[in-house]
Order: C-alpha cells, then sequence, then structure tokens
C-alpha cells in the first residue's frame, strides 16, 4: 500500500517530533511519501502541485494545510504566499483537492490543528473559521473523508493548565529544529515553555505526534485494512 501525506512542516516532521515515524513503525509494510514543506501554504501549495503533479497511484493521501496562512502573519518573515480572504482560501484548497483526487483512491482532508495551546486565542479562532470551510467543501465529496484536528486538540486542551506560548521567531524556530531533534530533549523543552502537546504552540512534542499518528491510523485500519 502506498499512501502519500501532504502538508507544510508538521508533516514534515522539523521542528518537533515526526508523527510520520510513529506510522511507518505500526505499518511497517506500508510505503508513505512524506511530502511535507516547511512554510507551506495553500496558496504555495497549490503552485507545487500544479508544477509537479503527484503520482497517479496512491491508495490513501492526506492533506493537512492550513497553519501557515494563519501563523505566518505573526512571522516577520513570510517564506511563502498567504490568501487575502476566506474566500480565496476555499478557492485554492478546492483546486489541490481536485489534483489529489484524481490520483488517490482515497482522500483525508485535515483541518490545521492549533496556534498556541490557548484555545481562546485570535488564532486559534481564525483556525477554526478554516476549519469549518474545509469541512464544508468535503461535504460536497463522497470520496473524501474529514478529519477534523482542531477539535481533536480543542477536546484535549479543554482542561488542565494551558500556556499562552508561541514561537514568533524564526531564529529561535531555526534553533529548535537544529539543536532538538530527540524526543527526550523536545518534550523537556516542551515542558519548560509549560506546553503539552506542541514544542512551540504549533510543532508537535512527542505526545502530540502521538495523538496525530493514532488519528492517522485509525483511517489507515478503516480504509485499508478491510
Amino acid at each position: 500500500m502506498k499512501i502519500g501525506l501532504i502538508g507544510d512542516s508538521l508533516t514534515e516532521g522539523r521542528p518537533g517530533v515526526s508523527f510520520v515515524s510513529f506510522l511507518q513503525k505500526k505499518f511497517p509494510n506500508y510505503r508513505f511519501d512524506n511530502l511535507g514543506k516547511p512554510g507551506e501554504t495553500v496558496k504555495s501549495l497549490h503552485t507545487r502541485l500544479t508544477n509537479s503533479p503527484l503520482q497517479k497511484n496512491y491508495d490513501l493521501t492526506f492533506l493537512w494545510i492550513g497553519v501557515n496562512d494563519v501563523y505566518s502573519k505573526l512571522l516577520k518573515i513570510q517564506s511563502q504566499p498567504v490568501v487575502k480572504d476566506h474566500d480565496e482560501f476555499k478557492d485554492y484548497y478546492r483546486n489541490i483537492l481536485n489534483n489529489i483526487t484524481s490520483s488517490s483512491r482515497y482522500t483525508i482532508a485535515v483541518s490545521p490543528a492549533i496556534i498556541g495551546e490557548d484555545l481562546d486565542n485570535e488564532f486559534n479562532l481564525e483556525l477554526r473559521d478554516l476549519s469549518y470551510i474545509i469541512q464544508f467543501i468535503t461535504g460536497k465529496h463522497s470520496s473524501i473523508h474529514f478529519l477534523d484536528m482542531n477539535e481533536v486538540f480543542l477536546q484535549l486542551l479543554s482542561t488542565g493548565d494551558r500556556s499562552n506560548f508561541i514561537n514568533t521567531s524564526i531564529l529561535s524556530i531555526m534553533k529548535d529544529a537544529l539543536f532538538y531533534k530527540s524526543p527526550p530533549r523536545i518534550d523537556h523543552l516542551s515542558f519548560k515553555r509549560g506546553l503539552r502537546y506542541t514544542i512551540d504552540g504549533i510543532h508537535l512534542n512527542s505526545h502530540g505526534a502521538t495523538i496525530v499518528a493514532e488519528k492517522y491510523g485509525a483511517y489507515i485500519e478503516e480504509l485499508l485494512q478491510l
């Protein structure tokens, strides 16, 4: 079985812990193509897939994109272009899905997760809007499944202590990726920042990566192990 994983740095697995490595251990006989790219937005992903179309033989493809369309606004440097409004986001996302579904037997559209573990900040509120848009688009396609990763983390963070830490320094993000590679070191940095599932408010620690791998794995078992 061949599975495509399309997305940004969360899919690539740097900085932070790679959920893809957990999937590879759980499904050793499956091939996982990690097509994550740091800083990717819906606009830049649309360009990437237009210039380099997917192979035509994926059994299952996950699309996890959208967080950088909000997060990049917090950074002093934007590495990729962002959409100007939700209507443009909807148009680009719909075109990306059309591209993917022509190359994959099954497609899972994953909503962006969180920006900061404070659920009520303005950035998470905007991510919820994008999640609703993605759910609306996928609801019109019987062959596309919707995985609400935003809701998954909202439920996990609905109780217990929460930190408002969000790393908005490009230099600090690069430092995290360079110097914090092992799960124990990553988890220790998360602990020092008061974070439970991320290393910086966005990228995953081992706890967050485990959650994502479990959600992805459930769809793999449901759709490919019938």
